[in-house]
């Protein structure tokens, strides 16, 4: 008698910096079937703009990579939103293509998960709930106005950490996000991988009436579609309730 294939999940590597929200990954990776290896680099975890360009340089994420390595990723992903876009729309591109070039597989980063999660729900006005400061939440909103993304609204909680953000309790992200809502925006980001969020975007989106994308969630997203997968789950919102076409060139790297 022959001994049925076995089928060896999808691998999607995370680069996470610090600790504070990456016990979302393993949940996720349960809820969809696929591995979600998580290894961390590590800085100072302070929302400010010297400390995030530190924290995404291109050694760090070459370190990450190299750890990851052992677990044969199919696609690898820089999990931190102000640690991209805090480089500007060329040089989170560069840090995309350096991150692909040394881990020799698809790459990109949350910051990049964002804007091609709204092109693939074809929208293009949006709010934001930051949970940074004013300063570095500004930062992000220059980001998507450099991709063709409206910025109806934008709210900036003022929190000096991602350990800070990390503590956030459930009822108080939802405030968070339900407070910096905008009714012109066709979309509500949070945009940060400090934040637990995944087991609340069915309530934010059954509450404010629209998709709801945030750090964790695009992140993912971004992961397995590199990867060349594409699950569903009605538990992770609108973004994992379509199908996506084919793989394309966009805002990730190989």
């Amino acid at each position: 008698m022959s001994t049925p294939a076995t089928t060896t999940p999808t691998t999607a590597g995370i680069i996470y910096p610090d600790h504070a929200a990456e016990d979302e990954y393993p949940w996720a990776a349960d809820l969809l079937g696929v591995r979600l290896p998580v290894v961390h680099v590590y800085g100072t975890d302070l929302h400010a703009v010297p400390e995030l360009l530190d924290l995404g340089r291109p050694d760090r994420l070459a370190e990450g990579a190299a750890r990851l390595a052992e677990h044969r990723p199919q696609s690898v992903l820089w999990a931190c939103t102000s640690g991209s876009f805090v480089y500007g729309p060329e040089g989170a591109r560069d840090q995309i293509d350096q991150l692909a070039s040394v881990a020799g597989v698809p790459a990109s980063s949350t910051s990049a998960a964002f804007v091609d999660a709204l092109a693939h729900l074809g929208l293009t006005r949006v709010a934001v709930a930051a949970s940074y400061p004013d300063d570095v939440a500004r930062l992000f909103v220059d980001y998507l106005a450099a991709a063709g993304v409206e910025v109806a609204a934008m709210g900036s909680a003022g929190i000096d950490t991602a350990a800070e953000v990390g503590h956030l309790t459930p009822a108080q992200v939802v405030e968070l996000a339900i407070a910096r809502d905008h009714p012109d925006a066709e979309t509500l980001l949070v945009p940060d991988t400090a934040m637990r969020t995944l087991a609340v975007v069915p309530e934010l989106e059954a509450r404010l009436g629209k998709p709801v994308l945030t750090a964790n969630q695009v992140t993912i997203w971004q992961a397995l579609r590199l990867a060349g997968t594409t699950p569903t789950s009605p538990d992770l919102g609108t973004l994992f309730a379509r199908r996506l076409p084919p793989r394309r060139q966009d805002h990730a790297r190989q």
